[in-house]
């Protein structure tokens, strides 16, 4: 029997803008209900490669499979690659919960009228099925109690937990976070992260940009550092933060834990 393809795929992924190459050749696979998180000074790359990703930037040139499917290109009769349509586009998309550094929250909205927005607009889910599934992400990430609450009532921790809320009440195959305790203050901070050490315990996929060393250490199945657009060091926690060949590497580890 055949090994069953990873969930996320990259071959060659290469991004610039302008004559800045941010992407070079990156090449990997994310097997499916894994942690992979991503290390690297600010302007490594972390950030675009997740948004190229999802598609939210559009890579140079490239390959990426979500569960098996191509996102963002489709080949021709003939062989020639093209764009996808936009509606194939958004029903990958939809595959990917994304958390970003912000938390985007519609202010207008109740936080659990954030969370079944896209529910219902983008799966089509009748407004009661949506609510129940609405509360019971809330539940999840311990915010049940403020489904009622606008984000300005809200603290940052709490606004951000509804953000992971509201994502996974999409059912992604993954779950993608680009720095999402970044905007936060330390105690804050340790809620969204016992938030995100329960969803990678129930076994989702999940590629995390972050500088929380002792949850990369903790959590991650496998860590990437990235140094100018290039993966330099790829191995599972104990090698990155106890062994790496990069010199590079181990100051980066060394500077961030100090």
């Amino acid at each position: 029997m055949p090994a069953s393809a990873p969930m996320i795929r990259v071959r060659n992924l290469c991004k610039s803008f302008g004559h800045l190459q941010v992407l070079k050749d990156i090449s990997l696979d994310v097997e499916q209900g894994t942690v992979t998180t991503l290390l690297g000074a600010s302007g490594s790359g972390k950030s675009t490669f997740l948004r190229c990703l999802n598609h939210l930037e559009k890579p140079t040139s490239g390959d990426i499979q979500i569960d098996g499917e191509p996102i963002g290109s489709v080949l021709t009769a003939d062989g020639r690659r093209q764009t996808d349509t936009a509606g194939n586009i958004a029903r990958m998309r939809a595959k990917l919960g994304m958390v970003f550094q912000q938390f985007n929250l519609w202010p207008h909205m109740t936080a659990l009228a954030n969370v079944i927005e896209a529910p219902m607009r983008v799966r089509g889910l009748q407004r009661d099925e949506a609510v129940e599934l609405g509360r019971a992400f809330l539940a999840k990430v311990n915010l049940l109690d403020k489904a009622d609450a606008y984000p300005a009532r809200l603290s940052g921790g709490q606004q951000q937990r509804v953000a992971i809320a509201r994502a996974l009440a999409m059912q992604p195959k993954v779950m993608l976070f680009d720095e999402a305790t970044s905007a936060l203050d330390p105690e804050l901070t340790v809620e969204v992260l016992e938030v995100m050490r329960a969803i990678a315990s129930e076994g989702t996929t999940m590629v995390v940009v972050t500088h929380e060393m002792r949850f990369a250490r903790d959590v991650s199945d496998r860590v990437l550092f990235l140094h100018e657009g290039c993966i330099e060091e790829d191995g599972p926690p104990e090698q990155i933060f106890g062994n790496a060949k990069s010199e590079r590497c181990r100051r980066f580890v060394s500077t961030v834990l100090n």
